[in-house]
């Protein structure tokens, strides 16, 4: 099925087109020496991302427990775990993915999510009795007070009685209403941060190649150079037209529009992901490819121009030299 937001009006928060929800069934996860079986399910963005995600339940424990035990999670869920999801979900899909690539990348992202206390509390109160930072941190030292005002420095309200706080690897919310739309746009984010880096990464690959292949085109006889040129530029005009239009369709996987605290959340998460970041090292890259293309392609208009007035001279010689030999004779 496609995933939705919960309870955002669809006018104030779209998809460009809607995720599609997977349930992967369960998967055991090693945690403090046992075995626990968990939720397994995946959401695939149509820009190339799957989004995988365990839930491991908790009830009835101390503030301290629920801590540890979200520390405990982070750990047991290996690399492993996610390779044995990515298998079930290719299994389920076969045919229907279209050119995977050999080539993984990861994003994690830890989300601790509390629906109730033992009594009802604001979101004022939760800050003022709970230390959330060795939650938010994974750490069990004590931290400077730079450090803590950091961590807790991106933290949203919506109503009175619930709460949001958000790091670059890791979440606490609030939601006694059960609302999971917080926790769908961090997965957006990520998931945009993800396709961009891997783009990011594919031009790292690809410039020194270029560089290699424009050389390469631009030795030998010139007569073939008109022809190497042409095929290299129409090459390089396939790759950025390929990241272009799936950066313009990674920037448009969602449209916050009238939902100000949503956007808002989001805002500070493709901050805090420093999504801007790589889209400009992208961009950059996307550039130099471009300046490249037309380059090449004034090469190969110049390169035919040559050729065409070898032709000519060619011919006017042969004309000459046909004529001296009908004088002759």
């Amino acid at each position: 099925m496609r995933a939705r937001l919960g309870r955002t009006p669809a006018k104030a928060v779209s998809f460009g087109v809607p995720p599609l929800a997977l349930d992967l069934g369960p998967v055991t996860l090693m945690i403090d020496g046992a075995m626990a079986s968990v939720a397994a399910s995946a959401r695939l963005y149509d820009f190339g991302v799957a989004a995988f995600a365990v839930r491991v339940p908790a009830q009835d424990m101390a503030w301290a427990d629920f801590t540890r035990l979200v520390n405990r999670v982070d750990i047991a869920a290996t690399a492993a775990v996610w390779r044995e999801l990515l298998g079930r979900m290719e299994a389920a899909l076969g045919d229907a993915l279209i050119r995977p690539t050999p080539v993984r990348l990861e994003e994690d992202y830890l989300i601790a999510e509390v629906e109730a206390f033992d009594a009802p509390v604001t979101a004022e109160e939760l800050l003022a009795r709970l230390d959330l930072v060795p939650l938010l941190s994974g750490e069990d030292r004590s931290l400077s007070a730079a450090a803590r005002d950091g961590l807790l420095r991106q933290r949203f309200s919506y109503f009175v009685d619930d709460l949001a706080v958000i790091t670059w690897d890791r979440a606490f919310l609030y939601e006694p209403r059960r609302d999971r739309d917080v926790a769908d746009v961090l997965e957006m984010a990520n998931a945009q941060l993800l396709e961009m880096r891997a783009y990011d990464e594919l031009l790292d690959a690809e410039l020194p190649r270029l560089r290699g292949m424009v050389e390469a085109a631009r030795g030998g006889v010139n007569l073939l150079a008109a022809r190497r040129y042409a095929r290299l530029a129409r090459r390089l005009h396939t790759l950025v037209a390929e990241v272009t239009e799936i950066s313009e369709r990674v920037d448009n996987a969602l449209q916050v529009t009238e939902d100000v605290y949503l956007a808002r959340v989001y805002a500070a998460a493709m901050e805090l992901f420093r999504v801007a970041s790589v889209n400009t090292a992208v961009d950059h890259k996307l550039r130099i490819i471009r300046d490249t293309y037309t380059a090449l392609h004034s090469e190969a208009a110049g390169a035919r121009a040559e050729a065409l007035e070898i032709a000519i001279l060619g011919l006017i010689l042969l004309e000459i030299v046909l004529s001296l030999v009908r004088q002759a004779g």
